[in-house]
């Protein structure tokens, strides 16, 4: 196994990835059958789904109502073979300790209204309101902030444009802004990087299922590398959530200790460069309908 890694102290990681195999036998058979490797791209999405529904989950907690949530994938492609950004969580973690995992979280009211460089290309705001209770531009634009929102408190990666000048209207005096919101937004300010929204894609969606312990509706946003506009040291360590953050091959990636729907979305996102990761392609949709995984296109 290859990769960059990169070390530092002190952050937080809310994943929204829903499920991992139950035990080490469960986990290394799915392991063993993933199905990337040899299979033709239009054989891809049954045997993803296959594979998804095989995986051992503990459904027996108390029923939830999934949570939006947004994820972003950083791709570094300045190479002959694509690297992605995993943070791997604390051991001593009671959700999910040690897996591997895309800085994400919850979306939160306070991510409608933030500034940005550029916008939504229309096609992926088009395809964040499909399928959403109350869809609109603002709320699809809220799950894009979200996402840089949260790869920036759980990494300190600034993901937008340098060298630009906030509004003098932010925040708006109108409306209340969390006193960590504010002072998050204000790191961006102070080092002049404004988000920048036009170069994230969706390039999955996914629902955890009914009676896990944690539940979301989770957007998988991705952008190149070259998006990484500053960074704040101090923010990944020993003592935080994300213990380190590494650049791993997609299929070295693949290989890491990951829930199903991570590993998942991994080989829906080398099938996207494949393609030749452009903002047309299909966006797959991953949910729970009468007790087994199904995969649509958005």
């Amino acid at each position: 196994m290859t990769g960059r890694v990169m070390r530092a102290t002190n952050g937080a990681a809310d994943t929204a990835d829903d499920t991992r195999p139950g035990d080490a036998a469960a986990r290394r058979d799915a392991d063993d059958a993933f199905p990337i490797a040899d299979v033709a791209p239009k054989d891809l999405p049954a045997r993803l789904t296959d594979w998804l529904n095989r995986a051992d989950r503990d459904m027996t907690s108390q029923n939830l109502k999934p949570r939006d949530a947004a994820t972003l994938i950083i791709i570094d492609r300045t190479e002959a073979t694509p690297k992605v950004l995993m943070g791997r969580r604390h051991a001593g973690l009671k959700f999910m300790p040690g897996v591997f995992v895309f800085p994400g979280g919850r979306v939160e009211p306070a991510d409608r209204g933030v500034p940005a460089s550029g916008e939504l290309d229309p096609r992926m705001a088009e395809r964040l309101m499909l399928a959403t209770q109350r869809p609109s531009l603002t709320k699809a634009r809220a799950f894009a902030i979200a996402a840089v929102r949260e790869t920036f408190e759980e990494t300190g990666l600034m993901l937008g444009r340098a060298e630009t000048q906030w509004p003098a209207t932010w925040p708006p005096a109108t409306r209340a802004t969390a006193p960590g919101d504010a002072a998050l937004w204000e790191q961006f300010a102070n080092a002049g990087v404004l988000p920048d929204l036009s170069g994230l894609q969706l390039v999955a969606r996914a629902i955890t299922p009914p009676r896990r312990p944690r539940r979301f509706d989770a957007r998988f946003f991705a952008v190149d590398a070259t998006a990484i506009a500053g960074r704040v040291d101090g923010i990944v360590g020993p003592d935080a959530e994300l213990v380190e953050l590494v650049w791993m091959p997609l299929d070295d990636a693949e290989r890491l200790d990951l829930s199903p729907i991570t590993k998942t979305v991994l080989a829906e996102l080398d099938h996207r460069i494949a393609r030749g990761f452009t903002p047309d392609l299909p966006v797959p949709f991953y949910r729970f309908v009468h007790g087994r995984f199904h995969r649509t296109e958005l």
